[in-house]
This record gives C-alpha cells, structure tokens and sequence, in this order.
C-alpha cells in the first residue's frame, strides 16, 4: 500500500522550500496511488469471495445441472447427494446402501454422485479422474461400480494405480483413444475440482457425505436414512 510515500513528500517538500503548486501536484499523485491501491485491493476481495463461494464465481451448490446421476426418478420428489471419495474404505461400505436406497426409492429419489478426493488417499484423484474419463463416454455408473468392487486390490498404496484404472477402462469396452485423450486434458481434472470446490464451500470434511433435498444429513441407522428419505418423498 503505497500511502506512506505521500505524507514523507510533502514534508520533504516543505522543508526545501518547494512552491505551494509543486505541493498541490504532489498531493494530487498521492491521492491518486491511494485510490488506484484501494480499487486493487477491492479488486482482489472480491475474486476471493468468488473463489470461496465456488466455480466460475457462482454460489456453490449441492447439486449441479451436470452432477452425474445414479439413477433418475421418473417421479422425481427427492433428490440424495452423496460427496465421494473411491478410496474410501467407509465409501466403499455406503456403497451397497446406497444402490439400495436408489433401487428401492427409485421411483421418486433421484441420487446423484460427486467427487471429493481426500488427500490422504494417495490414488483417489486418479479414480475420480479416470472416472469422469469414462463418464464422458457415458459409462460412469459401469466405472463408479468397478472402483469400489475393486477397491481393495488397488487402494492405499503410493503406487501409480492409472495403469490398472485403463485397465478397467479397456474392460469396460472404452474407446480408449478417448480415454487417453480424457486422462490427458487438463479439464478432466478440472471438474472433479469443481466438485470438490463446491463440496468445500458446503463445509464437506468427510466422505461419504450426504445431502437430502439440499440438507446436510447425518443418519446413524439404515432405519434413520430410509425414515428421511421416506419423509422427503412424502413432503
């Protein structure tokens, strides 16, 4: 912040006997840089709240247009969320409820899947991202499954698992030109950030973490989770 300089110019200016207008000019550039320093600094306010509030400058959001969907209610009254990790042991242990939820509510509960990698899980960026590669050939929910049915066999290891996640890919029936591409550019990665952008802006410290209708939820039972969304769908 440059407003220092302006006070120890005009007492310098004073004391060598600078004429009155070489004052006022003075004056007039210090007020000058404060104002510039002043708009740089709202400036620069204003992208960080841009940034904390989540992509693009928008509000963040539980779920988005382009949120990849489990399953689609046809009836849709509910909508459950869940923030993922797939090197998450206690992910990997929701998942079969949560295929269960979707089956059982499915004709009125839409689920959706996002991405929230944990750095302590030295391989879950590169599953997220190798799943969002296969998404873009429409086959996340084939590849969301893999990772966790296979989660024991390539998880908590500092190892470079991309090579068994194409693997995956290729037994999936990939085109894996496309895939390559995928794994390559660098907006692959860029929307599993925006996930986990809005996951943090949402006060997501953990995965899996769920989200009712919109609403953070907590349940301690099976019989707990199905009661909320039993009232959702009702409501």
């Amino acid at each position: 912040m440059p407003t220092p300089a302006p006070a120890s110019s005009a007492t310098l200016g004073a004391k060598n006997g600078l004429s009155v207008q070489n004052r006022i000019a003075i004056g007039l550039l210090a007020a000058a840089a404060l104002v510039i320093g002043l708009v740089i600094l709202f400036n620069t306010l204003g992208e960080d709240e841009s940034q904390a509030a989540g992509t693009s400058g928008t509000a963040a959001s539980v779920v988005r247009e382009d949120s990849h969907r489990l399953s689609q209610a046809p009836d849709e009254k509910a909508v459950l969320v869940e923030f993922l990790d797939f090197e998450c042991e206690s992910c990997l242990a929701a998942y079969p409820l949560v295929e269960d939820l979707s089956e059982e509510y499915g004709q009125n509960l839409t689920v959706a899947s996002r991405y929230f990698p944990l750095p302590g899980h030295p391989n879950s960026e590169t599953a997220a991202a190798a799943v969002e590669a296969a998404a873009q050939q429409g086959r996340f929910k084939d590849m969301h499954a893999h990772m966790y049915e296979t989660q024991t066999e390539w998880s908590h290891t500092s190892e470079d698992r991309s090579p068994v996640f194409r693997g995956y890919a290729e037994d999936l029936g990939l085109d894996m030109a496309a895939y390559d591409a995928a794994i390559a550019d660098p907006a692959t990665m860029e929307r599993v950030n925006a996930d986990k952008a809005d996951g943090m802006a949402l006060n997501v410290e953990g995965t899996p973490t769920f989200f009712l209708d919109g609403r953070k939820i907590q349940p301690a039972t099976v019989e707990e989770f199905r009661s909320l969304i039993e009232t959702a769908i009702a409501d």
